[in-house]
């Protein structure tokens, strides 16, 4: 096990072929998953709008440096796939955005 890195991972979908169950409670849900709720946790956060189209989910995600952004994004759409799927929303293919924490440049204003 080598040098661990935390990712910040932004994994967006859409939202396909949702019963009348999911399509229910995820509008009971709404105001409770909007702009403002997004955080970057472990579990992920969840955020969509009424119209039940597209979704994103922000996780951050720990990981061997050795295996990149690109391992880190697979972990994190695991993640979500199986939260979904617990949950019982039909969703379409899953894309990812990392960000590798341990190796962002900050500029600091002098």
């Amino acid at each position: 096990m080598g040098t661990q890195h935390t990712y910040r991972v932004i994994v967006r979908g859409t939202f396909d072929g949702l019963s009348e169950e999911s399509r229910t409670r995820l509008l009971a849900d709404v105001d409770a998953h909007g702009l403002t709720a997004m955080q970057f946790t472990e579990e992920g956060s969840l955020a969509y709008d009424r119209t039940l189209k597209h979704f994103s989910y922000r996780l951050v995600v720990v990981s061997d440096a050795a295996d990149g952004d690109e391992m880190a994004g697979a972990l994190a759409e695991d993640r979500v796939e199986t939260a979904l799927k617990e949950l019982g929303h039909a969703h379409g293919p899953l894309r990812s955005t990392v960000t590798d924490l341990d190796t962002m440049k900050i500029n600091y204003k002098r």
